[in-house]
């Protein structure tokens, strides 16, 4: 299976996920988007995976390249690639297919189940 990641900041990467995917023999491809790597197209991977970041997902004019991956996230999905978002990621998904985001109560950190309902265009967080 060929995995893209998009990575927005030099200090979050993918940690043990990479040994995994070396142990399940799939191609690993990144895109730095700190250091402005152009994004793939759809055809280039089978799942993609977004990871986290220090900046909001709502600031595009600091950060333009947020547009066009927003767009890249929900072409994946309308084109029923896997995607996965890690922390930021997430949120970028959640922004990419219609839902706001915005600042919680509490402070939160660690891995959550997402599920995405066709059918209604929710997004619910057990």
């Amino acid at each position: 299976m060929r995995v893209h990641y998009l990575q927005h900041v030099p200090f979050e990467g993918l940690g043990t996920i990479s040994t995994w995917m070396a142990t399940q023999n799939h191609s690993l491809s990144s895109t730095k988007l700190y250091a402005n790597d152009p994004l793939p197209t759809v055809n280039d991977f089978d799942w993609l995976i977004v990871l986290g970041g220090s900046m909001n997902i709502y600031e595009e004019e600091q950060y333009p390249w947020l547009i066009a991956e927003k767009q890249l996230i929900k072409q994946a999905i309308e084109e029923d690639k896997i995607v996965l978002g890690i922390c930021q990621g997430a949120q970028l998904i959640a922004d990419a297919l219609g839902s706001k985001v915005y600042a919680g109560q509490h402070k939160e950190i660690g891995w959550f189940l997402i599920e995405y309902n066709r059918s209604s265009s929710a997004i619910r967080c057990p």
